[in-house]
């Protein structure tokens, strides 16, 4: 059954009525635009319209705000937790950074401890880096990264930059092991600093003790003398650091005193040590000294006061028989000639040098003496006899 018709008449129906309608309606929005625009009669009603109509908006953007504020909490909860990630990698990094350049910083120190040490022995040494140690109560060794290619011998002493760590006792090509003076079956003679007193200290087993037994009761030692070595034995040279008297008591016989004291050398921490290398004894009788006395007097010098002339090279006997005898001819080279021609004798003639060989050594003739004259003495050579 068809309902019945309850609503009233549209705004705009069919019909002339309707459209005269819509034609008002239509003239009043652009009279009231129009007025709204000349003389903004409207304004206040639009401020109180918007007031009215604001919290309408607000409720209906309220999802959408809800929805873009759990969306950004979201994100911002992300990138905190990626940030948070980074910031924790980068001071993870930097604590491991830090902790080696700690590290570094602690090896050069000590490397510079070892130079020190080094340009303050004047010993030959080298240097080499531990990558080994044991320290069990029987047994004391260290493994050293040097072996016989690097020149290592047994018996060389191994230092520290704070004291003598023990000397070496078994050599590989590459490698070598060292016993520690902390060793059991380790002794090494040494001399108390203060007093002059020498005796031996022994290892114990314990990488922080030395014994130092047979002490005489009648000897000054008391805790805090420093301990180094005597240089007996030829192991170890003199004045190395060796440890510390930390406590001094009686042994129960009452004859010796038993001394305990800390090793010097820092046994268990070092990880760079030096080798003494052993200093080569000298072969064969030492050097002569040099010849001493006057000099000796040029050759020509030494004739004019009858010493002999020094041997030199002799020339061949022609030669030599030329040079002696003048030639025929000239003028004889004396005093008396000069004064028989009228010439002052005031400067005495230079005497004349024979040469040594028998063939060239003949007597002069004497000159024919007209004046007094003072003549310089003529000395000859003695003679040298040749085969």
């Amino acid at each position: 059954m068809p309902l019945a018709r309850t609503d009233t008449s549209p705004l705009f129906g069919a019909g002339a009525t309707s459209t005269l309608r819509l034609v008002v309606y239509l003239a009043l929005g652009v009279t009231l635009m129009v007025a709204d625009f000349r003389g903004h009669y409207l304004k206040r009603v639009r401020e109180f319209t918007a007031v009215a109509i604001e919290p309408v908006y607000r409720i209906a953007a309220m999802p959408a705000d809800a929805a873009r504020a759990v969306r950004l909490a979201v994100a911002d909860r992300q990138a905190l937790t990626q940030e948070n990630q980074r910031l924790r990698e980068a001071l993870l990094l930097t604590q491991a950074r830090l902790n080696r350049l700690g590290a570094v910083a602690e090896q050069n120190t000590r490397l510079k401890e070892l130079l020190e040490v080094q340009h303050s022995l004047g010993l030959g040494v080298q240097l080499a880096k531990l990558i080994d140690i044991v320290l069990d109560p029987y047994r004391q060794r260290i493994t050293l990264d040097a072996g016989a290619k690097q020149g290592i011998v047994v018996g060389q002493a191994v230092l520290d930059a704070y004291g003598v760590m023990g000397q070496i006792s078994e050599v590989l090509p590459t490698t070598s092991t060292a016993v520690l003076i902390t060793d059991a079956s380790h002794a090494i003679p040494v001399v108390i600093e203060r007093t002059g007193l020498r005796t031996i200290a022994y290892g114990s087993g314990s990488s922080d003790r030395l014994d130092v037994p047979n002490i005489p009761v009648s000897a000054d030692v008391k805790s805090g003398d420093k301990l180094i070595t005597s240089g007996l034995g030829g192991s170890f040279p003199a004045g190395f650091p060796v440890g510390e008297i930390q406590s001094v008591a009686a042994e129960p016989s009452g004859m010796f005193a038993v001394a305990v004291a800390r090793p010097a050398a820092a046994l268990e921490r070092s990880g760079d040590v030096l080798l003494l290398r052993p200093l080569a004894d000298p072969v064969g009788p030492p050097a002569l000294k040099g010849e001493t006395g006057p000099p000796s007097p040029p050759p020509g010098e030494g004739a004019a006061f009858g010493v002999p002339a020094a041997t030199s090279p002799q020339p061949p006997a022609g030669t030599a028989a030329a040079v002696a005898r003048p030639a025929a001819g000239a003028p004889a080279n004396n005093p008396a000639s000069s004064n028989a021609a009228g010439s002052p004798a005031t400067t005495p003639a230079a005497p004349v040098l024979r040469p040594a060989h028998p063939a060239a050594a003949r007597p002069a003739a004497p000159p024919a003496q007209t004046t007094p004259a003072t003549a310089a003495p003529v000395t000859a050579a003695p003679p040298e006899t040749t085969p």
